[in-house]
This record gives structure tokens, sequence and C-alpha cells, in this order.
């Protein structure tokens, strides 16, 4: 018997899944505890429908994806630190900093988790740094370190 099921049900299938189950099973656990509903053409339009909209989706997610790493690709972002006499900085640039300038100059919400810096950076330079946007995305670019 076909169902589509309404819920994860462990060996059977995730929720949205049509799958085959036995029509003793289907009838009386999937059904009679709301796991699944019969696959008629109503639940799978309903399948369809749903399926199409999270497919237009996740092509949105990832054409915005592209455009900002089109924006982002070989740009620099400066970060000012305060450094000694030597020119060493007082503790690092980490990439929660570098997430901050991104979203400051560039107008867009980077989470830190996604900045990763190629070196540790304690003294002034540039550094080169990768941001991993959604659908796998990622833009290349350099963080310029300058005197506060």
């Amino acid at each position: 018997m076909k169902v589509v099921l309404l819920q994860d049900v462990k060996s059977l299938g995730k929720k949205g899944d049509v799958v085959n189950a036995a029509t003793g099973y289907a009838r009386n656990f999937l059904l009679a505890k709301g796991l699944a509903v019969e696959a008629d053409a109503k639940a799978m339009n309903e399948v369809k429908t749903k399926q199409a909209a999270a497919d237009f989706h996740k092509a949105q997610e990832l054409e915005a994806a592209q455009q900002l790493a089109s924006r982002l690709n070989a740009q620099t972002i400066k970060v000012k630190a305060k450094a000694g006499s030597a020119g060493k900085l007082f503790g690092s640039i980490t990439n929660k900093e570098v997430a901050a300038a991104i979203n400051e100059q560039y107008d867009c919400n980077i989470d830190k988790k996604k900045v990763s810096l190629e070196a540790d950076i304690k003294t002034f330079g540039t550094f080169g740094a990768e941001v991993k946007l959604p659908q796998g995305v990622s833009a290349k670019l350099y963080v310029q370190v300058s005197e506060a």
C-alpha cells in the first residue's frame, strides 16, 4: 500500500516521502497513529506542490548566494587593529571580526562560523580568507589589517 509520510518513521522514510508499506502495517500503525495518509490523488498533488515550492526556494537561495559570492570575490576587507611598537597586534584578528567587517562594509549577513582564515592574523598586512555561503557556494577574499 502506498502512503505519504506525515512524520519521520524510523526504517521507513522521512516526512513527505511516498513509500510502499505492508497493508496491515499501514492501516493498523501508520494511518491509525497519524504518521501517514493514504497516497491518493489529493495527497500526491500536495506532495508535488510542496516539492515544487521547495525546489523554487532552493533555486532562489542558490541565486542569492551566487550574487553575494560575485560581490565578495577578490574583494579586500579592511580591518583596523591596535598594535605594539614592534608592529605586532594585541591579540589577533579572528573570523568573528572579519565577519563583522564584511557585514558592515557589504551590507550582508555572514555568520562568523562561515568565515575561514588561511592563517592566523597577528601582524599588519593582507591575508586570504574564504566565506562559505549556502548551497556549497564560496567566495575568496582578502583581509587587509591596518593600524587603528
